[in-house]
């Protein structure tokens, strides 16, 4: 079954893009990044960001908007059962040339898990993110993968992140 990725959460003071690879089904059935309550996403910003991030989805936005944190994925759209990334197959990537032309003063992009980065690598080319930072990030996925990390762990290495927020 193809399924299609949510629009861009990015505005003028996005100073930061978090890209993942594709929204879970639990997160495409809601409308919402990160909308799996078992991924650490939403408790590693607010660890990070040390804002309080409530159950109400737009309050959750409007904090990331307040601190510079932009949302996106690395596919536009895929082929998939179910909600692994292991199971992505024929993938189409976001267009990454409108964004940053839209959105030019985006000063880092931090992938979120591996599939992120290789479909980004692989389908846009890491040459479209010159003079901007990048770095690929440990998951914030509930579902063990072959470089688990702590909750406590996945803090440290998104910690990077507090140098581009406001």
């Amino acid at each position: 079954m193809r399924q299609n990725s949510l629009p861009p959460i990015i505005d003028e003071n996005t100073q930061v893009l978090i890209l993942g690879s594709m929204p879970s089904v639990q997160s495409l059935e809601k409308q919402q990044y990160y909308g799996n309550t078992r991924n650490h996403f939403w408790p590693i910003i607010a660890a990070i960001t040390e804002e309080s991030i409530q159950e109400n989805y737009r309050q959750r936005i409007e904090v990331l908007k307040k601190k510079g944190i932009g949302l996106w994925d690395s596919i536009q759209s895929c082929e998939r059962q179910g909600s692994l990334d292991a199971n992505i197959r024929n993938e189409v990537a976001n267009d990454f040339s409108w964004l940053f032309q839209q959105y030019p003063q985006v000063k880092a992009v931090l992938f979120n898990g591996a599939k992120s980065f290789e479909v980004f690598k692989k389908h846009i080319g890491l040459d479209i993110l010159d003079g901007r930072y990048y770095e690929k990030m440990p998951s914030t996925s509930p579902i063990p993968g072959k470089n688990i990390k702590t909750f406590e762990q996945k803090i440290q290495a998104w910690s990077t992140l507090k140098q581009y927020i406001v």
